[in-house]
């Protein structure tokens, strides 16, 4: 991540279409446009990930390797489930708690939030965060929800699971997503901490109309106290101890703490995602091999929600002028997903046996693959749109 004090959307992100390249008789560049167009492209020639850490560089290998491990230990060793189940913080097994706070607090302590008032001082920002807004709030949880009625009509339980999962706006993963396109970090951090103010506002309320009200009628209700609860918890903390952490240490010395500390803890959030995925899926292990067939029904409406709503978010800011890196991070944040709140909640309201928690434990298996492949698509795509910043 940058650690530029001044972000200026109207250099790095305002809109900046270039104009339409004159073309031969033959629909060919002339020569010095085509050398212009080749030499200016936006996914530089160096990839993006000759500067990643052997973690990033290899995350699908290792969660590939951790949810093999997990589903192993939950069908072949007897006591792991139940242990991993014993103690509980806020209804969900310890284990998992703190993987889960453990992975959302570095990414948290990326944000920064003492530059905010500068960033929010210029409107084309405000313009970028209402897309954003209308998309993340509006646009994708509806393609969630009624993706989730179109395939699983019948299953009220994995349902209310989808549903949680595409109320769950990214905080975490959007970040890895976005560094191996090529997009803009600085921005996708503060699209970050946007959501997670958000995500503390809106999930429960949403929650409570997407399963109660518009879902009325299932024997399965949500409660507004335990989502509440959830997020508060899973979310608040992680961001109260960044927001701490940030303010009291830069003050103490502000260079040791983006130089040296933000590259100790970076690591950290990647660590806790894989400890996370190990434990959910041997807690749910015999769950994933014995109902198959659920998991196979939740993997389908997943696939089209990612896909769809990736591409629709690309060409849509494509059209609208944006550059690559904008474009990119808008896509991405759109598209990607927080499992691990989801899951929290899904767990802490039906239980961690119950088909809601089925239903978000498949997530992260369906989401790495799905959007792994999205990034080599968009870095694909880039050069042959000649899509310039």
């Amino acid at each position: 991540m940058s650690t530029q004090e001044n972000y200026d959307p109207k250099v790095h992100h305002a809109p900046a279409p270039a104009p339409p390249h004159a073309q031969t008789g033959h629909g060919q560049l002339q020569p010095d446009e085509e050398k212009q167009c080749t030499n200016a492209p936006v996914v530089a020639k160096k990839s993006v990930y000759a500067g990643l850490g052997w973690l990033d560089r290899l995350l699908a290998l290792w969660i590939l390797l951790a949810i093999v491990i997990g589903i192993l230990l939950g069908n072949f060793v007897e006591s792991v489930g139940p242990a991993l189940q014993r103690g509980k913080f806020v209804d969900v097994s310890v284990p998992i708690a703190v993987g889960l706070l453990v992975m959302m607090y570095p990414i948290l302590c990326k944000v920064k939030y003492e530059s905010l008032h500068r960033v929010f001082a210029h409107r084309q920002i405000w313009v970028q965060l209402g897309f954003s807004i209308l998309v993340n709030w509006v646009v994708a949880p509806l393609l969630m929800l009624g993706l989730a009625w179109a395939f699983l009509p019948d299953e009220p339980g994995l349902r209310n699971g989808l549903i949680f999962v595409g109320l769950a706006r990214c905080i975490a993963m959007v970040l890895i997503w976005t560094g191996l396109a090529g997009g803009d970090e600085e921005y996708c951090a503060i699209l970050v901490a946007v959501n997670s103010i958000l995500q503390m506002v809106l999930y429960a309320p949403l929650a409570i109309l997407f399963v109660n009200v518009i879902s009325h009628g299932t024997a399965r209700s949500a409660s507004y106290p335990v989502v509440a609860r959830s997020v508060g918890v899973f979310l608040g903390i992680p961001l109260g101890a960044a927001i701490a952490t940030r303010f009291i240490l830069r003050a103490i010395n502000a260079k040791w703490y983006d130089q040296k500390f933000i590259k100790w803890i970076a690591p950290w959030s990647l660590v806790g995602l894989l400890y996370t995925i190990l434990v959910m899926f041997a807690s749910q292990g015999k769950q994933v091999v014995h109902q198959i067939v659920s998991v196979v029904r939740v993997a389908a409406p997943l696939i089209v929600y990612f896909v769809v709503i990736f591409s629709l978010t690309l060409w849509v800011t494509k059209k609208l002028g944006f550059g690559y890196k904008l474009s990119t991070t808008q896509s991405f944040t759109a598209a990607s997903n927080n499992f691990e709140l989801a899951i929290a909640v899904a767990v802490a309201t039906f239980g961690a046996n119950s088909d809601e928690a089925l239903a978000t434990t498949v997530g992260p298996l369906i989401e790495v693959p799905v959007l792994i492949s999205l990034v080599y698509f968009v870095r694909w795509i880039a050069p042959r749109w000649r899509w310039k910043d």
